[in-house]
């Protein structure tokens, strides 16, 4: 053998078989990923008794209606609307610089479910619709 055959030798030697390459060893444990801290649990398995009331009071202020401040978009079209003759789609629009949908929206979320206040629409002759809430 010569000196470049023997040098080839050791550089393949060298370099190790090609094949599976060895399992690394566990220096260290899995790392636990950066999330959210879960809610504690009791011995029992139940949430504990603050969740439970934080979770009660909140049911019981979505029952209370909701007063509006005063300046307000959410007071002008309250007052609006308990006008006796009710107040038309357009005026609302005007009033508070909305698109139609939006009132509408408002309507519905703010004043209807979230104030517990009953909106009545009616339909003149031309089919203009009135918005309007008992006071």
């Amino acid at each position: 053998m010569t000196n470049a055959e023997a040098n080839i030798a050791a550089t393949v030697a060298a370099q190790g078989a090609h094949g599976a390459p060895e399992k690394a060893s566990p220096k260290k444990g899995a790392t636990r990923q950066k999330q959210a801290p879960k809610a504690k649990k009791t011995a029992t398995g139940r949430k504990p008794q603050a969740a439970v009331k934080k979770e009660a009071t909140t049911r019981t202020n979505a029952a209370k209606p909701l007063a509006a401040r005063e300046g307000s978009k959410k007071a002008q079209i309250l007052d609006l609307l308990r006008r006796k003759q009710g107040v038309t789609l357009a005026d609302l629009m005007k009033a508070c610089g909305w698109q139609a949908h939006s009132v509408r929206g408002f309507l519905s979320g703010a004043v209807g479910k979230k104030m517990g206040l009953e909106v009545t629409s009616t339909k003149d002759k031309r089919g203009e619709r009135t918005y309007r809430v008992a006071s």
